[in-house]
């Protein structure tokens, strides 16, 4: 039925935007961290969306019929940009000759902004869920 395939594309929608909002909270926690496991101040992580792989006709219709498509998370990937130098050579991981710290080269806008579009998005997946979830409710009056 048509309408569930639109509440599986709206649901991985919800999803995908979920897991973007998770690594924008992480990425503002942050903004502060010199040190990482990986050696170096935290860099950035991104969310790329891609939409679910279809293989064949046959693997489209099954998975139209299944699931309904839609979006999904396809890699989360880290920023290769420079981190922004900061003098304080009180710091425990300054270096010793020039005084500099490493830091996170994180805006706090653009973290905002993509906040921002990621919640508007959401939002819409649910607007789209309840309003399908009505036209379903109509459905099954018409059919009393």
């Amino acid at each position: 039925m048509e309408l569930f395939r639109a509440l599986n594309v709206s649901a991985s929608g919800l999803h995908a935007h979920r897991s973007k909002m998770d690594v924008i909270a992480e990425n503002l926690a942050n903004t502060e961290t010199t040190r990482t496991e990986a050696g170096g101040p935290y860099r950035r992580k991104m969310v790329v969306f891609a939409a679910k792989p279809l293989e064949s006709f046959r693997a489209v219709f099954d998975r139209l019929r299944e699931d309904g498509g839609g979006v999904e998370v396809s890699e989360v990937l880290q920023a290769v940009n420079e981190p922004r130098m900061v003098y304080n050579p009180a710091h425990p991981d300054a270096d010793p000759e020039s005084g500099y710290v490493a830091m996170p080269n994180i805006n706090l806008l653009t973290e905002m902004a993509d906040m921002v579009v990621a919640r508007r998005s959401y939002d819409a997946g649910v607007t789209a869920l309840s309003t399908t979830r009505g036209m379903m409710l109509k459905a099954l009056e018409i059919g009393k």
